[in-house]
């Protein structure tokens, strides 16, 4: 590929990143507005939502395979379509079972993109050869600002909801004509005889789907939880409590714009490591922090040292040695996943038995393993080096060395949506 061709790769797969950010914020912003159209209470919609992340996990396992198969450009065109297709089907739910089947399918398409967009910037990273993936989940973050903007202005303007998100779902296939020609096609690796390929976990990919796991879950605590601790710790008003979450958010997403170019210094293994730590100081600081303006710092430093983290860990997965990039990447998101749902669930289990602050304890517990864990994903980076590279893009850049990095979703993570805020509130998912 020449540079003009890995410029066009990158901006396409920014452009998917982005208008996935886009869909699922538009969803999210019309959620009370779906929920009373289809007649249901908060437990109901609690209990629809589980059907958007089964949904999802499903087609994250899906989508591996198919993405090793035919290339992850064709699963990210095809996944990205399909989402913007779907949207607009919880807007025209008008029974519970309608909204549903609607949720299964949005999951799905959700889950199968997160997979597959994941692999393509791993391709595109590959070419870069120096770490551009942290870049791409800022970019769903911007993506799920611009949809929540959106969003609201549809909603102040009366807007149904199924118009609003048809119009959403037309703008993201206009955005997926323009980047599909523009993504790389390239041969996917297979190696039969591992465990990995023949539907087994390998112990690097069980190791990296730890990590995830455990960095993922405290992304979701925080998305779901921030907000309500400041108010049960400090007695503070909602209005304020709210600025936690929005601290967190905001240095995450800095951080995504910054960690490819700390990750190019100090390499994959300090990036996660010296992250976590940095994170543990932000809870510790929430934990113990008796005044407001201090817990909202630590609340910032969680998010900033969160930032890097998980991107780093999906450069890992999709470039193993062992097992196939599809497979193993989908293994690996779909683990951290599950950390990101069931994390605010325990939480607030155990906030039931003690308090929601002492509950934290929880995500520091993760933070501290991940950093003890964080050499894990050196064999990802490792491989990245050694297999042969087209020439770099400009003679100039820095080349991989052992410094390949890479998250709402989550799934931002990027990032995935965080289906347990609304079970919590009744109300929204944060992008």
């Amino acid at each position: 590929m020449t540079a003009p061709a890995h410029r066009r790769a990158r901006a396409a797969v920014f452009a998917v990143f982005g208008i996935n950010g886009f869909l699922l914020a538009m969803w999210v912003v019309h959620i009370p507005a779906v929920q009373q159209r289809a007649g249901i209470g908060n437990a109901a919609l609690g209990t629809l939502l589980l059907m958007l992340a089964v949904g999802a996990i499903g087609g994250m396992q899906a989508t591996g395979r198919l993405a090793d198969r035919f290339g992850s450009d064709r699963t990210t065109t095809i996944a990205a379509s399909a989402l913007a297709l779907t949207t607009v089907g919880p807007g025209l739910a008008s029974q519970p079972w309608q909204l549903a089947v609607a949720l299964v399918l949005f999951g799905f398409a959700n889950g199968a993109l997160d997979v597959s967009m994941n692999s393509q910037a791993v391709v595109v990273e590959q070419r870069y050869r120096r770490p551009i993936m942290a870049a791409f989940h800022g970019l769903f973050s911007v993506g799920g600002v611009a949809g929540s903007l959106a969003g609201a202005g549809t909603l102040a303007a009366g807007w149904a909801p199924a118009v609003s998100l048809a119009l959403a779902g037309a703008v993201g296939l206009a955005v997926v004509a323009v980047a599909a020609g523009q993504l790389v096609r390239v041969p996917q690796r297979h190696h039969p005889g591992d465990a990995a390929s023949r539907g087994g976990y390998s112990r690097r990919v069980l190791l990296l789907g730890a990590l995830a796991f455990m960095l993922m879950l405290c992304e979701g605590v925080a998305n779901d939880w921030s907000a309500l601790q400041v108010k049960e710790h400090l007695g503070s008003p909602d209005s304020v409590a709210a600025l936690a979450f929005g601290v967190f958010s905001t240095t995450m997403t800095i951080g995504r714009f910054t960690a490819d170019r700390i990750g190019a210094r100090i390499g994959p293994v300090a990036l996660v490591r010296y992250g976590a730590l940095v994170a543990a100081v932000g809870m510790v600081t929430v934990i113990a922090s008796p005044w407001l303006p201090l817990t909202l710092a630590g609340w910032g430093l969680f998010g900033a040292g969160l930032a890097g983290a998980v991107p780093q860990l999906f450069t890992a997965a999709g470039n193993l040695t062992t097992g196939s990039p599809g497979a193993n990447m989908s293994r690996v998101v779909g683990m951290g996943y599950i950390g990101f749902l069931a994390g605010p669930v325990c939480i607030g289990w155990l906030s039931e038995a003690t308090s929601l602050t002492a509950a934290m304890a929880v995500p520091l517990a993760c933070v501290l393993g991940a950093a003890a864990l964080a050499p894990h994903v050196r064999e990802g980076a490792r491989a990245a080096n050694v297999r042969g590279r087209p020439p770099t893009v400009d003679a100039g850049q820095r080349t991989f060395s052992s410094s390949v990095t890479s998250e709402t979703i989550f799934f931002a993570s990027p990032k995935s949506i965080d289906v347990w805020s609304a079970v919590n509130s009744g109300l929204s998912i944060p992008a």
